[in-house]
């Protein structure tokens, strides 16, 4: 079964504790925090999680989209973050900094851009719990999906289950019930969605139909 992850950036603002109400049926919410710098776009930070924290018993799932990430785990850790994702192309350093986000108490992601490449991986997966592919150009919502990362999700689960390791694939940037299927069939097993369940009218729905596509894929 995979998991499904509603993207924050795609709700309403104005009225964050409703939204997130909307969405008990997911399994995780996913906060993408953007600085302006490594993306063009500027979200939030740890403040914003830390005040939703005690309105949700879902896993938070932290995506920082930031330049020097190193510099402000430990408050992210703080503010109630589940899992923290950094991004390979922001360090020189991944791997001691998921060894930091271990220490913090959380679990720890690696986030590849959609031109960066798979290698190198096999010395990060033992510390690894989430790696996320990104099937868009990171720093907007809305985009659609890009088809090549269909390939790049499937090189990716053959990387994985040549390992020992047990590493979700997450998926993260136009994924919706027309690719889903796709998706999953590829080899992800967390399915990030913005605009697809944040803009439905009954985002729960939303998210029990992409379980039932995802069933359909397993059999």
């Amino acid at each position: 079964m995979i998991k499904v992850a509603p993207s924050l950036l795609a709700a309403d603002f104005a009225r964050l504790r409703e939204e997130i109400a909307r969405i008990t049926s997911a399994d995780m919410l996913h906060l993408d925090v953007m600085d302006g710098h490594f993306v063009p776009n500027l979200t939030f930070g740890p403040g914003l999680i830390k005040a939703l924290r005690p309105h949700s018993e879902l896993v938070f799932d932290t995506h920082l989209m930031i330049s020097n990430p190193g510099e402000l785990l430990e408050e992210f850790a703080a503010a109630g973050s589940d899992i923290i994702t950094i991004h390979e192309e922001s360090t020189f350093h991944s791997h001691r900094l998921i060894q930091r986000i271990k220490d913090l108490g959380c679990q720890a992601g690696l986030s590849l851009n959609p031109g960066t490449g798979l290698d190198g991986l096999d010395y990060l997966l033992p510390d690894l719990d989430l790696i996320l592919l990104m099937t868009v150009n990171p720093g907007f919502g809305g985009q659609e999906f890009i088809p090549a990362m269909l390939d790049k999700i499937a090189r990716l689960r053959k990387i994985i289950d040549a390992s020992p390791h047990q590493v979700e694939i997450a998926v993260d940037g136009g994924i919706n019930t027309e690719n889903l299927g796709e998706v999953i069939k590829a080899g992800a097993t967390v399915i990030v969605s913005g605009s697809a369940v944040f803009g439905a009218s009954s985002p729960c729905e939303v998210i029990e139909r992409y379980r039932e596509i995802a069933s359909g894929e397993r059999c």
